[in-house]
C-alpha cells in the first residue's frame, strides 16, 4: 500500500516579487517532494500566495489598485518563477479564493464554539510589515520590530482573542514526544524556550480596516492575517469540501510544512494551538531554513546586491543553480550566495566529477564495445567495495533526505561518484582492452560504471531533474525518470545484453571563471536601483561638515558609553559627546587627531553634558565603530562637501 505525503511551502506574501529566498524554499520543497515520489509515496505538494492583511491593503492603495486587483497582478509573477525553476507542485492556493474563505470561517466557528475565542480589548504594538503583534518583552530598540527592525504602531481596539495560553502544556508535551516535529533539531530548543516563557492569548481580529476574511460571529471584524494564512494548508486538502482527500493526506499521511526561520514560531506555536482547539491532527514536521546573504553581505536593493533567480538561471543553467542552492549550505543554517563559489561548484562537482565520469564511461564503452551492453560476471574483490559503498550511500542518502539535510545527501552521492572515478583508474579499462583474454573482465568493469550512472541519476533527480533525465537518455534509457522508484535499483544488470547506449554530450560545460567573474564585475549600473532614505541635494547642503582637532577626551560621569570631547575648530572650541567609549578603551589616543564632524547640529544634552555637534564614523564587522580621521595637512575648520 502506497504511503501518503503532504508538503507545503509557506504561502508567499504578495507585496513584492519572488526572490532568491522564496526560490530557495520552493526548490527545497520540490526536491523533497520528488524524493518522496521516488521512495514510492503518493505526494501532494502545495504552494501559493498570502493575499490579505493591512500591508497588502496599504500597498495596493499606494500603487493605485484595489487590494484584489493588486494580488491579481502579483500572483502570476510567482507562477512564472515556479515554471522557470521547474517546480512540480500539485496545487497553488490563493487566500482570496472562496474555498479558503469558507475553510477559515469553519475553523473559526469550531474554535469559537469550543469556548476558545472571547471578546476583549487589544492595546499594544503591531508591526504592519510582519503582520504581527509584538509583546512588550520582545520589542527591540526604540519601539522597533525584533524581526524586521521597522517602527511599531500602537494599536488600541476591540478584538477577539484566541485562548492560545490554554494549549501551552499540550504543545510542550507534543514537542517532547515527537522529536521530528520541529526540524532541524537545532531549532527545537528555540521554540521550547519561547513557549516556556508563557504563551499569551492571541488577538485574532481587526476592525480598523476591511481587507480580510469576515468573522461570521463578529460583525465588523475581519480575521487576523496569520490565523487566516495558516489555515491554507488544510484548505487545499479539502478541510471544508473534500473529506476523502483530507482524510487521505492529512489524517493518514505524513504532513510537512517548510518555512523560513523568521516565521517558524507562527507555524510551530500558533498553528498547532489552532489545530488543538479545532480538533485536527497536528502536522508531522515543521522544517525551518536559514537566510541568504550575497557575497557576505545582507541583500538589499539599495546595495544593488539582490540575487535575481532569473539572472542566475540564465547565467549558469537551471539545474546548476538548483544544485548550488541545496549543496552550498547545511539546511537550517544561513548561507551566502557567492558567484565565485557557484562557478567552483559547477566546475568541480558537476563538470569534473559527475560530468567527467559520464563522458569517460560512455566514451570507453563505445570504444571497446561499440556502445552495446555486453553482460559479464567476471568479478573482482574491488567490485565488492563498489556494491558495499552503494548500499551505504543509499542509506545515508535516505537518512539525510528524510530530515531535509539536502547537502549531506548530496555529499553521500558525491562520495560514490569520487569512488567510481577512482575505480576507473584502479581497474584501468584501457589496459584490459589490450588483452583479449580479459574482455569479460573489461565488460564487467564497464557495466558497473554504466549501472552506477543509472543509479546516480535517480539519486540526483530530486535536485537536478532535467540533468538526471539527460543522463538516462545518454545511457539509451528513454523512460521518464520521475516514474522510477529507488527499490528498483538493487540489481547491477539494469541494462540488458545488447542494449544500445546513447552518445555522450557535455551536460555541465566548464565555465571560464576568470572571464565570467570579470563580466559580472563589469555589469552595467542598475538604472532601477532603489536608494534608501533618499534626500535631495538641497537637503545635503543643509548639513555642515568640518575638520576638527580633538584637544581633550574623558568619560562622562555616570555612563560607560559616552565620551566627552573638547574640539578645536580653528576660531573657537566646542564640546561634543559621543557614545563610542566601548570602541576606544584608551580614548586618549585620539588627542591631537583631526576628525570629521557635523557642526550645525542642534545642541543637545546627554547625561547632563552639552553636545554641540556629532562626529562622523564608519562601522564594520571587523573594526566596529571608528572615527573618520583625516591627514594633519588638512586645515582646521576645512569645509567638507
Amino acid at each position: 500500500m502506497r504511503k501518503n505525503f503532504f508538503l507545503s511551502t509557506p504561502i508567499y506574501y504578495v507585496n513584492g516579487d519572488p526572490h532568491v529566498g522564496t526560490a530557495y524554499t520552493t526548490i527545497a520543497c520540490d526536491a523533497l517532494a520528488r524524493y518522496k515520489k521516488i521512495m514510492g509515496y503518493d505526494v501532494y505538494f502545495l504552494t501559493g500566495t498570502d493575499e490579505h492583511g493591512q500591508k497588502v491593503e496599504e500597498t495596493a492603495k499606494e500603487k493605485g489598485y484595489t487590494p484584489k486587483e493588486w494580488t491579481d497582478v502579483m500572483v502570476p509573477r510567482f507562477k512564472e518563477m515556479w515554471k522557470l525553476l521547474n517546480i512540480d507542485y500539485n496545487n497553488f492556493i490563493r487566500t482570496t479564493e472562496e474555498r479558503h474563505i469558507k475553510s477559515v470561517q469553519k475553523m473559526l466557528n469550531i474554535v469559537y464554539e469550543n469556548g476558545d475565542i472571547y471578546l476583549g480589548q487589544y492595546e499594544g504594538k503591531y508591526c504592519i510589515s510582519c503582520e504581527t503583534f509584538v509583546p512588550e518583552n520582545q520589542i527591540a530598540g526604540d519601539d522597533c520590530c525584533p524581526s524586521c527592525g521597522k517602527k511599531l504602531n500602537l494599536i488600541k481596539e476591540e478584538s477577539y482573542f484566541f485562548r492560545m495560553s490554554k494549549y501551552q502544556d499540550a504543545l510542550l508535551d507534543h514537542i517532547d514526544k515527537n522529536p521530528d516535529f520541529i526540524l532541524p533539531r537545532s531549532k527545537r530548543n528555540e521554540v521550547i524556550q519561547f513557549v516556556k516563557q508563557g504563551l499569551q492569548d492571541l488577538s485574532i481580529s481587526r476592525n480598523t480596516f476591511t481587507w480580510g476574511i469576515p468573522i461570521t460571529f463578529a460583525p465588523g471584524h475581519i480575521t487576523y492575517v496569520w490565523f487566516d494564512a495558516l489555515v491554507n494548508y488544510v484548505t487545499a486538502l479539502g478541510y471544508e469540501n473534500n473529506p476523502e482527500m483530507f482524510d487521505k493526506f492529512w489524517n493518514n499521511g505524513q504532513t510537512c510544512h517548510m518555512v523560513g526561520k523568521d516565521i517558524l514560531r507562527f507555524h510551530a506555536i500558533i498553528w498547532p494551538c489552532m489545530l488543538f482547539s479545532a480538533g485536527v491532527k497536528l502536522p508531522s514536521s515543521i522544517i525551518a531554513h536559514g537566510w541568504w546573504t550575497s557575497e557576505g553581505e545582507k541583500m538589499s536593493k539599495s546595495r544593488g546586491n539582490v540575487v535575481d533567480p532569473y539572472e542566475e538561471v540564465k547565467k549558469y543553467g537551471l539545474d546548476p543553480f538548483r544544485y548550488y542552492m541545496l549543496k552550498e549550505v547545511q539546511f537550517g543554517n544561513d548561507g551566502d550566495y557567492s558567484q565565485k563559489n557557484v562557478i567552483n561548484r559547477i566546475n568541480s562537482d558537476l563538470s569534473n566529477d559527475l560530468g567527467n565520469l559520464l563522458n569517460r564511461s560512455l566514451g570507453m564503452y563505445y570504444k571497446y564495445f561499440d556502445g552495446k551492453i555486453v553482460l559479464s560476471d567476471t568479478k573482482d574483490l574491488i567490485d565488492d567495495e563498489i556494491y558495499t559503498l552503494w548500499n551505504e550511500v543509499v542509506k545515508e542518502y535516505q537518512d539525510s533526505m528524510d530530515i531535509s539535510q539536502f547537502s549531506k545527501a548530496l555529499e553521500s552521492i558525491w562520495r560514490f561518484i569520487a569512488r567510481l572515478n577512482k575505480y576507473i583508474d584502479e581497474s584501468s579499462p584501457w589496459i584490459l582492452a589490450k588483452d583479449s583474454s580479459k574482455t569479460s573482465r573489461l565488460a564487467c568493469v564497464m557495466n558497473i560504471l554504466i549501472n552506477s550512472l543509472y543509479k546516480i541519476a535517480l539519486l540526483v533527480y530530486p535536485f537536478m531533474p532535467d540533468s538526471a533525465q539527460k543522463i538516462w537518455n545518454q545511457l539509451g534509457v528513454n523512460k521518464n525518470i520521475k516514474e522510477e522508484v529507488i527499490e528498483n535499483l538493487s540489481g547491477w544488470d539494469t541494462l540488458k545484453e545488447g542494449h544500445q547506449l546513447g552518445k555522450a554530450e557535455p551536460i555541465f560545460p566548464r565555465i571560464d571563471a576568470e572571464a565570467l567573474l570579470k563580466q559580472i564585475k563589469a555589469k552595467n549600473i542598475n538604472p532601477d536601483l532603489e536608494i534608501e532614505n533618499v534626500i535631495d541635494i538641497e537637503d545635503f547642503q543643509k548639513v555642515k561638515f568640518n575638520v576638527v582637532e580633538i584637544l581633550e577626551v574623558s568619560l562622562v560621569e555616570g555612563s560607560n558609553k559616552l565620551l566627552k570631547f573638547k574640539v578645536n575648530l580653528g576660531d573657537h572650541i566646542r564640546q561634543i559627546v559621543s557614545g563610542i567609549a566601548k570602541y576606544y578603551p584608551n580614548p586618549s589616543e585620539l588627542i591631537g587627531k583631526k576628525v570629521l564632524a557635523v557642526t550645525n547640529l542642534k545642541p543637545v544634552k546627554l547625561k547632563g553634558e552639552l553636545s554641540q555637534g556629532m562626529f562622523l564614523a564608519s562601522e564594520d564587522k571587523k573594526n566596529g565603530v571608528r572615527l573618520i580621521v583625516v591627514g594633519n595637512d588638512i586645515e582646521l575648520d576645512a569645509h567638507i562637501s
